[in-house]
C-alpha cells in the first residue's frame, strides 16, 4: 500500500453517531501518512544539471502557454468564443521535451560500459519504492539498505511503477558463463532496474545508483554494463600497533562497500599488540582490544555489504605479542640473545600455541580467506658473512632432522607454515591460505604449498624472489607493492606517505614491485590488491586524521582495481568528483 493513500471516511449507518477522530489518532493517521525522511542531496538536482532541468522546464511551459493561446486559422484574431478556444487548447498534444544524449554516471570506480539514450533520467520521487523481484528474495538485504539510504519504501514482489526501483537476480544468457560480482543497470521511463547473476553485483549496481544520485543528482538515461577487473579489492588494516575502535573500523567498511571493495585485511597480532579476546590464550591478550562481539558486528556488517573480513596472525616472526606471555618461546642466537619479535620454530610448543589461535577464531572469522603472515622472519635475515646456519645453529640441527641431511633453515620455515596451513585446512578444508612474498624461497627441500597465495608486498628485503618467478611458478599473487599501497603512520624506514594522484596515474595490478609493470601475459595470475594501512608509529596520527589521510589514495586504489584502463577523468576531476562523493 502507498504511503500516500488516504483512508475512505465511513458513512455512517443509520442511527450511528457520528465520531470526530481524536486528536491522538489524528497525530498518528499523519505520521502513517508522513514520508520517509530522505538525504539533503537528493532533494533538488545539483549543478549543471539542475541547470539544464529548470531551463528544459521553463521552456516547456512558455511553448505550452504560447500554444494555448494562439488563435487558430478559423478565428482570425479572436471571433471564437472562451468555450472554443478552451476546447482548441485541450484538444492541442501536449509538448514532448527533447533530451541530449546521456553521459555516463559519474561514479568511483567509474563504470566500465555505458550505452547512452534519450531521456530524462532518473530521479526518487516522493512515492519511489525499492522492489525485489518476487523470484530473488535473497536480495532483500539490499534492497532494504538503499531503500533506507534513499528515504523510499521497501517492497519484496510488485509491478515497478515511474518512480521505483527494481533489483532482480537474472541468470546468463543461454551458452554464456556468469561473470561474478557483475550487473546491469537500465534507467527508463523515469525507472531503474538492476540485474545480476549474484546477490554481489546487484549489491554494486545500487552503490552505482547511490553515488550517480550524490553526486550529479540524476541517474543518466541509458544501461550500464559493469563488472570488476580482478576479484580480490580491498582495505589492510594493522590494529595489532594501533587499536582502532569498533565504529572506526565499521566507517570504513561502510565506505569501501561504496568504493566495490571487497576484502579487509585484519592484521590483530604482533610485536606490540595481540587485538581480539582469547579464551585459549587469555594471557596473550593486550588491554586494548576487540571481544569476540565486536569482532562479530564487524563481520556481520562486512557481510551485509559483500566484504571478506582476511584475518592475519602473522608468524613465525611479528609474534612479539605472544611471546611477551611465553618468553621461553623466543628464539635465540648462538650467542644466547633473544631475537625480537622471533619465535622459536623447532620448539614443538611454538607450533602448539599458534595452532590454538588458529582453532579458535577458525568460527570468529568465517570468510574464504586466512593470512598465515610469514615474513620478516629475523633467523633469515642476517648480515654476511654470517649465514642463518651459522648465526642460529639449532635450527639449522632441526631443520636436519625434519627434512634430511641438506635441509636448512629456510626449509623448517617453509615447513613451519606448511603445517599452519593444514591446520586452517583441518577447520574449514575450503579455506585459501595467504602469505606474504617473503615466506616462499626458491629451491629449497621442502616446497611451499601450491595453493597458498602470495601477498606480494616488497623486493627490498634481502634476497626477495622477483615476482615473475613465483608467478613461473604457477602462483597466484595479490598487488600489495610497498612503493606504492603501503600507508605506514608516522613514516619510517623511509617510508612516506603514498598519494592518490601517484596510485591514479602510475600503478595498475600488474605494478607488483617497484615501478615496472610484470608482463601481460600474468595479468590471469594477479588476483588484486589491497591498500595496506601499517601503524608502525601509533601516535603519529589520530583515527580522524588516519580516515583523511587514506581517503585518495583508497579511492584511486579502488578505481585501479576495478578497471585498470586509462580512467576517462584526469586526476583533478576524479579528486574533485571525490570530494563531491564524501
Amino acid at each position: 500500500m502507498s504511503r500516500f493513500r488516504m483512508s475512505r471516511a465511513r458513512t455512517p449507518r443509520s442511527g450511528d453517531p457520528k465520531r470526530s477522530p481524536s486528536p491522538s489518532s489524528r497525530a498518528g493517521a499523519a505520521q502513517a501518512r508522513a514520508p520517509r525522511p530522505r538525504p539533503a542531496w537528493l532533494h533538488r538536482p545539483r549543478g549543471r544539471r539542475a541547470l539544464m532541468l529548470k531551463v528544459a522546464l521553463a521552456g516547456a511551459a512558455v511553448l505550452a502557454l504560447i500554444i494555448a493561446v494562439w488563435p487558430d486559422d478559423d478565428t482570425h484574431g479572436g471571433h471564437g468564443g472562451p468555450a472554443d478556444n478552451k476546447a482548441a487548447s485541450s484538444a492541442l498534444p501536449s509538448p514532448s521535451p527533447i533530451y541530449p544524449i546521456s553521459s555516463p554516471p559519474r561514479t568511483i570506480p567509474s563504470v566500465r560500459e555505458h550505452r547512452p539514450a534519450r531521456g530524462p533520467g532518473y530521479r526518487p520521487v516522493d512515492s519511489t519504492r525499492v522492489i525485489v523481484d518476487a523470484g530473488s528474495g535473497s536480495l532483500a538485504d539490499e534492497g532494504k539498505l538503499l531503500a533506507q539510504e534513499l528515504g523510499a519504501d521497501y517492497a519484496l514482489g510488485g509491478q515497478p511503477r515511474e518512480g521505483d526501483i527494481q533489483l532482480a537476480l537474472t541468470p546468463p544468457p543461454t551458452g554464456e558463463k556468469a561473470v561474478p560480482e557483475s550487473y546491469t543497470l537500465t534507467t527508463r521511463d523515469r525507472r531503474v532496474r538492476i540485474s545480476g547473476s549474484d546477490d554481489a553485483g546487484v549489491f554494486y549496481g545500487t552503490r552505482t545508483l547511490k553515488q550517480a544520485l550524490k553526486g550529479g543528482g540524476v541517474m543518466p538515461e541509458g544501461v550500464v554494463e559493469d563488472r570488476p577487473d580482478k576479484p580480490q579489492r580491498g582495505l589492510n588494516l594493522d590494529i595489532a600497533r594501533k587499536p582502532y575502535t569498533e565504529a572506526w573500523i565499521e566507517d570504513q567498511l561502510r565506505q569501501m562497500a561504496d568504493l566495490k571493495l571487497n576484502q579487509l585485511g585484519l592484521h590483530f597480532s604482533d610485536d606490540q599488540g595481540f587485538r581480539v579476546e582469547s579464551a585459549s590464550h587469555p594471557e596473550i591478550v593486550s588491554r586494548d582490544h576487540l571481544s569476540k562481539r565486536d569482532v562479530q558486528r564487524i563481520v556481520a556488517l562486512a557481510t551485509k555489504l559483500h566484504i571478506t573480513v582476511v584475518p592475519e596472525i602473522d608468524s613465525p616472526g611479528h609474534l612479539g605479542a605472544v611471546i611477551a606471555a611465553h618468553p621461553d618461546l623466543q628464539l635465540r642466537d648462538k650467542d644466547g640473545k633473544a631475537v625480537q619479535g622471533t619465535i622459536d620454530i623447532a620448539n614443538p610448543e611454538s607450533g602448539r600455541i599458534v595452532d590454538d589461535l588458529l582453532r579458535e577464531y577458525a568460527d570468529l572469522f568465517p570468510g574464504a580467506y586466512w593470512h598465515l603472515g610469514g615474513d620478516e622472519y629475523q633467523a633469515l635475515v642476517v648480515k654476511a658473512p654470517a649465514t642463518p646456519e651459522t648465526a642460529y645453529p639449532a635450527l639449522a640441527t632441526a631443520a636436519r632432522a625434519a627434512y634430511g641431511p641438506k635441509a636448512d633453515i629456510e626449509d623448517l620455515a617453509t615447513g613451519w607454515l606448511n603445517d599452519r596451513a593444514a591446520v586452517v585446512r583441518s577447520v574449514n578444508a575450503g579455506r585459501t591460505v595467504k602469505a606474504w612474498n617473503d615466506g616462499f624461497f626458491a629451491g629449497g627441500k621442502v616446497a611451499a604449498d601450491q595453493g597458498r597465495e602470495v601477498e606480494y608486498w616488497t623486493g627490498k628485503e634481502n634476497g626477495q624472489r622477483a615476482p615473475e618467478e613465483l608467478l613461473a611458478e604457477g602462483r597466484d599473487l595479490v598487488n600489495l607493492n610497498d612503493e606504492y599501497l603501503y600507508y605506514v603512520l608516522g613514516e619510517p624506514n623511509d617510508f612516506k606517505y603514498p598519494t592518490g594522484k601517484r596510485i591514479y596515474e602510475e600503478w595498475t595490478p600488474l605494478v607488483l614491485r617497484g615501478t615496472k609493470p610484470v608482463d601481460a601475459k600474468y595479468a590471469g595470475q594477479i588476483l588484486g590488491g589491497r591498500f595496506a594501512l601499517w601503524s608502525d608509529v601509533p601516535g603519529a596520527a589520530t583515527e580522524e586524521q588516519v580516515a583523511r589521510g587514506i581517503r585518495l589514495p583508497l579511492r584511486a586504489t579502488a578505481q585501479k582495481l576495478w578497471d585498470a584502463r586509462n580512467p576517462a577523468m584526469d586526476w583533478e576531476e576524479f579528486k574533485s568528483l571525490a570530494d563531491r562523493l564524501g
